[in-house]
């Protein structure tokens, strides 16, 4: 069953100090406004009154005078939990034959929600104050700007297309994607390429185009796709296969000895999220061949790999595949830059017309400028030079991870020193639950990756990333978080 989405409501809005009425009164009639106007809908929390003083800049006293009168108003009640919410029943009557129920329409989606703990992360992510040790981009001194305004202004030389693109996006975008992919092995016609925005909406169109309800989607435990909901609002279950130190091993299992009816394969080999694994040469082909033997289709995610930071990966799944059985996907968003929202989708002609055909009917197709982008990226070499740059980069604050933890969480983890990307995983010792660590982190403004986002037996594990933070930031949250860590020792 899928969890509750969290369904706090956001404010961004402050009274008026200098307005002939009280801030009292204005913070009764904004709330007023919002609810029954049904912009906020039944259920939905508010923030603490502490946070909402500070939100509003008001002593607490105002605060609680005006939740009194809007519970008495029947606007708001209190929750069982603790906390207020906007009222089931009241706020409806005052309402009624002028407002839809809206939360009765979020309700009857089939879309599920995102994980609770991910929404904490993506709204608190964007605050100011906020540490983010969990966050899965590269910081902004890494992005090549530089680069990127060289290719912006070698385009305005040149003429513009502005009108729709090809359904599986430029033709001299996918020549470029295609000479790309030569280079680790892929060698397939433009016609077996797909443009897509960022490799989540690739997972999101094969989710909707070609997987059937009540298919198993077997994945990596742990594995990133375990903090979406985009393969169970489709009506697909999710079914864990257990990983040694070599990766993804099926043959561990009997669930998929017998495959099953369109059953798939989800996988990232290289820079595994969240372990940070590489899947040896030796066990991609074992895996492809096992998979190929039980007619199971496999999805082969490879955001990271050209983020390699001591020797390059093994090729790709695809590069061996001989029978049409692995779907790849890679994209521009880990490696260069997540804001470009452009990947690609590589599999057979099949496959890819009928994806095509489903992302025209979702937005027509990505931005032609940012396929242009990506194309002078690609074909002047500017993108190799830049991930080169970052590669340099995103090493030196990998080692300096590296030192930290050894520094601050010896004796209290354990962990591996990733080869590539720009995640940690770490395994805390005695059973300390990392949830419980995730809380504590952040009442003080500090966001971690639990590892029960990613699998329910891994409620012991944390993902950290070096990608992001400058290092006097990077050293302050592992120190704080070691501090932490210690009191939720047992015995300490």
């Amino acid at each position: 069953m899928a969890q509750q989405p969290i369904n706090m409501i956001q404010i961004n809005w402050k009274p008026d100090k200098d307005a002939r009425s009280s801030l009292y009164s204005q913070i009764v009639s904004y709330f007023q406004e919002r609810i029954t106007s049904g912009d906020w809908v039944s259920g939905q929390k508010l923030p603490s009154q502490r946070k909402l003083a500070e939100l509003f800049g008001v002593n607490r006293s105002t605060i609680v005078e005006a939740m009194d009168e809007l519970m008495a108003l029947g606007l708001l009640e209190g929750s069982r939990g603790g906390g207020t919410r906007v009222a089931n029943e009241g706020w409806a009557n005052l309402i009624r034959d002028k407002t839809p129920d809206w939360q009765s329409y979020i309700k009857a989606s089939r879309f599920y929600p995102n994980v609770p703990t991910v929404q904490i992360i993506n709204r608190l992510e964007f605050e100011s104050g906020i540490t983010r040790m969990s966050t899965g981009e590269l910081s902004p001194d890494l992005m090549q700007t530089k680069i990127t305004q060289d290719i912006l202004s070698h385009l305005s030389d040149r003429k513009i297309f502005m009108n729709y693109p090809d359904p599986l996006g430029m033709p001299s975008l996918r020549r470029a994607i295609q000479e790309h992919l030569k280079k680790i092995g892929i060698e397939v016609p433009i016609s077996c390429i797909l443009v897509v925005s960022g490799a989540l909406q690739a997972l999101q169109l094969i989710s909707t185009g070609i997987v059937k309800s009540q298919a198993r989607v077997f994945v990596e435990a742990p594995s990133y796709l375990n903090s979406l909901n985009i393969f169970e609002s489709v009506g697909a279950q999710l079914v864990s296969i257990p990983m040694d130190a070599q990766g993804l091993a099926p043959w561990l299992t009997k669930d998929m000895q017998s495959g099953g009816a369109h059953s798939l394969l989800y996988t990232i080999p290289t820079f595994q999220n969240p372990t940070g694994c590489v899947m040896p040469a030796s066990r991609r082909r074992e895996v492809l061949q096992y998979c190929t033997e039980r007619h199971i289709p496999i999805i082969e995610d490879d955001v990271f790999s050209d983020l390699w930071l001591d020797a390059p990966p093994p090729l790709p799944m695809k590069a061996f595949d001989r029978c049409g059985s692995v779907v790849y996907i890679s994209s521009l968003s880990k490696c260069f830059s997540p804001g470009f929202r452009l990947g690609w989708l590589v599999g057979p002609e099949a496959i890819v017309q009928r994806l095509a055909d489903v992302k025209m009917q979702m937005d027509y197709g990505v931005s032609v400028l940012t396929q242009q982008v990506a194309e002078e990226l690609f074909t002047s070499g500017a993108y190799e030079q830049g991930v080169q740059n970052i590669r340099a980069r995103l090493k030196h604050r990998r080692d300096f991870m590296m030192l930290l933890l050894e520094r601050y969480f010896d004796g209290l983890a354990d962990w591996n020193c990733p080869a590539g990307g720009f995640f940690v995983w770490i395994r805390l010792r005695n059973g300390v639950p990392a949830e419980s660590l995730f809380k504590r982190a952040l009442s003080e403004g500090l966001l971690i990756m639990p590892g029960g986002v990613y699998d329910r037996n891994h409620t012991s594990s944390i993902r950290l990333t070096y990608g992001y933070l400058p290092e006097d930031e990077m050293a302050r949250g592992v120190k704080r978080l070691s501090e932490m860590l210690r009191t939720l020792q047992p015995g300490a």
